[in-house]
């Protein structure tokens, strides 16, 4: 009886120091930085409309994020969320606003990952999920690959439920006439219009017409985020570059070049010239410098972006987060569609490179 009691009494002790140790466990601020590409971006080009436009559409997505943060959601939630909307607008080259292939079609490449596990997903060449970051999730969760690619990640995203769109759905003509003014400028033949799309129009809106040539060329959307729990996460998305050479893949899906997170270091998504990303592993290069050399996020993103892919010639930037809630972008170009929001603050918003 005595020893029953004992035990009783041991096991309440130990319930009331664990109930202790959760109600001691620090509530970490939440945070969100998004990015909708880096490129030839300047004011003459863009105007005020479009000015207006692109800052309206990075305040809807960066909201998305923070509103999932805000409601006690994790990290891959907000950024998950984010990307929705960036790849459901136009403007942005990802999902709906992706770019063509020299063929004239869309292939998109998505990848995420979550820093508290290092689990990874990513989907490269996609034509029909409409968003294709919840495929690279679904890669993720749903499956025990890494990376799927071309019409094997189209089936498996459908296999899983996900919402999936004809081709033509993704068509832009704002997109179209930019690949058409490429290839001209190039020399090289125009592809067909793609059938189900439009009959081809005379006007475009001022806000969605793209009259720098390269200001999409290598855009691309992503997000890092930190959730209350303390842990981070990030994602990318984008139809790759304009023009590209059919099934040509850029560093957006490649986990450690478009994409990294660890909890251990930093969250990281990039943007720009895909093959120099590849090549330096930028967004691994990044958090290497906050780990094994101590480095604050803002001076590490700072040495890869221009200094290490300056080096290359590489040209693009990245957004970045730690756990302890330190924010960074930086970019080599002339400008870069950003926003940033920590909990309780306001958003920090930026396009071009005079902006803080």
């Amino acid at each position: 009886m005595q020893r029953s009691v004992s035990l009783v009494v041991m096991m309440a002790l130990m319930g009331a120091v664990s109930a202790v140790s959760v109600a001691q466990q620090p509530q970490h601020h939440w945070a969100i930085v998004v990015h909708g590409g880096a490129g030839v971006i300047e004011k003459s080009a863009l105007g005020p409309d479009g000015d207006k436009a692109y800052r309206a559409g990075l305040d809807r997505a960066i909201h998305a994020g923070a509103s999932v943060l805000d409601r006690g959601g994790s990290a891959m939630d907000a950024v998950e969320a984010a990307i929705h909307v960036f790849e459901d607008d136009p403007l942005f080259n990802a999902g709906k606003g992706a770019v063509f292939t020299r063929e004239g079609k869309n292939e998109m490449d998505s990848s995420i990952m979550d820093g508290s596990n290092l689990k990874a997903g990513a989907v490269a060449g996609v034509t029909r999920p409409r968003h294709p970051i919840s495929a690279a999730r679904a890669v993720m969760e749903k499956s025990p690959h890494v990376m799927i690619a071309g019409p094997g990640a189209d089936a498996f995203a459908e296999s899983v439920g996900l919402e999936m769109e004809p081709p033509s759905y993704f068509f832009t003509e704002s997109r179209w006439q930019g690949l058409v003014k490429q290839l001209k400028r190039e020399g090289k033949p125009i592809p067909p219009r793609p059938a189900g799309v439009p009959p081809e129009s005379s006007t475009v809106p001022v806000a969605e017409y793209d009259e720098a040539p390269d200001m999409h060329r290598y855009g691309t959307t992503g997000v890092v985020a930190l959730d209350r729990q303390g842990n981070i996460a990030a994602g990318t998305s984008t139809g790759g570059m304009q023009g590209k050479m059919p099934g040509r893949i850029g560093d957006s899906p490649i986990i450690g070049a478009g994409t990294y997170a660890s909890n251990q270091s930093c969250a990281v998504s990039g943007t720009g010239t895909g093959e120099y990303f590849i090549r330096l592993g930028v967004a691994r290069e990044v958090c290497n410098l906050v780990f094994f050399k101590g480095m604050k996020l803002q001076d590490a993103v700072d040495q890869v972006i221009h200094k290490e892919l300056e080096a290359l010639h590489g040209d693009g930037g990245v957004i970045a987060i730690t756990p302890d809630g330190q924010l960074a972008w930086s970019f080599n170009t002339p400008g870069m569609f950003r926003a940033r929001l920590a909990e309780g603050g306001q958003v920090q918003m930026g396009i071009y490179r005079d902006e803080p």
